[in-house]
């Protein structure tokens, strides 16, 4: 049987809600598949309520449906260690909430402590440029140094830089991922993957069963509402490079809303091509030309 890691949010406050934490991930799983849902409609359900549980809105019968559902997803991927974090337990990390459309469960493989450091995300183009790699990386050196835990969502690109050269630098990383814990993507990350899973923190938001429902193209919502988790979990997001249409924007949208910091890269503002960093820079964004302006501000 998987972990699930609910024991210790339990017996932390004896006052807290008993949660069955399978029950909650079926629960999850059958709201997902409803006709029409997002993230939007689910965190609907919940707004001005923060005693619901999911299982509040699903028939017991549909639970126990979609229980056996999970099994079996889980047996032919062989998920295995999943933990859970509700919203209205805890140890969910309450600052979630600051995001639109706040999530009511994710799940997670690995070391979950992690979410209380201080972290920053470092996100930016899956096809980066030369500079921008190198870029990523001394950003990343710097931050390890400052005992920062990096954050990013093990695309290609700036993600894959900023996790590989935190783990080569022997610093502490969380990837937030677009698909469920069954999946890998892209293929060619399967092993960082696994390696972030089994040494540090693998997050996920994404419905096991409705993934698997749904070709890559109705797939692709996923990814987006991630970098509003990440930026959620993080105390800063950095962007190294990007362009007008990139989804990392979506992240930048999600820190200026949250009341996180955002950084931009001073090289970005010298690129011809884009226009974004001028117009976040004035929405509040933080223009800066080397890591000590951005330590100045992390304190």
């Amino acid at each position: 049987m998987n972990q699930l890691d609910f024991m210790s949010a339990i017996e932390s406050d004896p006052f807290d809600r008993a949660i069955a934490p399978f029950t909650e991930m079926a629960a999850y799983e059958a709201l997902w598949a409803e006709q029409g849902a997002t993230f939007k409609t689910i965190a609907d359900k919940f707004r001005g309520n923060s005693n619901l549980l999911p299982s509040d809105l699903v028939d017991p019968s549909k639970i126990e449906e979609f229980k056996a559902i999970l099994r079996s997803i889980f047996g032919k991927y062989s998920v295995k260690n999943v933990g859970v974090r509700v919203h209205g337990a805890a140890e969910y990390p309450a600052k979630l909430r600051d995001a639109r459309h706040p999530i009511e469960l994710l799940y997670y493989q690995g070391w979950w402590d992690l979410v209380n450091t201080r972290s920053v995300a470092v996100v930016g183009s899956r096809k980066v440029s030369e500079e921008g790699r190198r870029r990523t990386v001394r950003l990343v050196k710097n931050l390890v140094k400052d005992e920062f835990t990096i954050i990013s969502g093990l695309a290609e690109g700036v993600d894959s830089a900023a996790h590989t050269a935190a783990l080569a630098l022997g610093g502490k990383t969380i990837a937030v991922i677009g698909t469920p814990l069954s999946h890998f993507y892209p293929k060619q990350n399967k092993n960082l993957q696994e390696r972030i899973r089994e040494d540090f923190l693998l997050i996920s938001q994404v419905p096991f069963k409705r993934y698997l429902d749904q070709d890559y193209r109705s797939n692709r919502i996923f990814f987006p509402e991630r970098n509003v988790t990440m930026s959620a979990l993080s105390e800063a997001t950095i962007i190294v490079e990007a362009s007008d249409t990139s989804g990392t924007l979506t992240q930048a949208r999600a820190a200026l809303h949250q009341g996180r910091k955002l950084f931009i890269l001073e090289s970005c503002f010298h690129n011809p091509d884009i226009s974004w960093p001028k117009k976040y820079a004035e929405l509040g964004a933080i223009r800066v030309s080397d890591y000590e302006d951005i330590k100045r501000v992390l304190g």
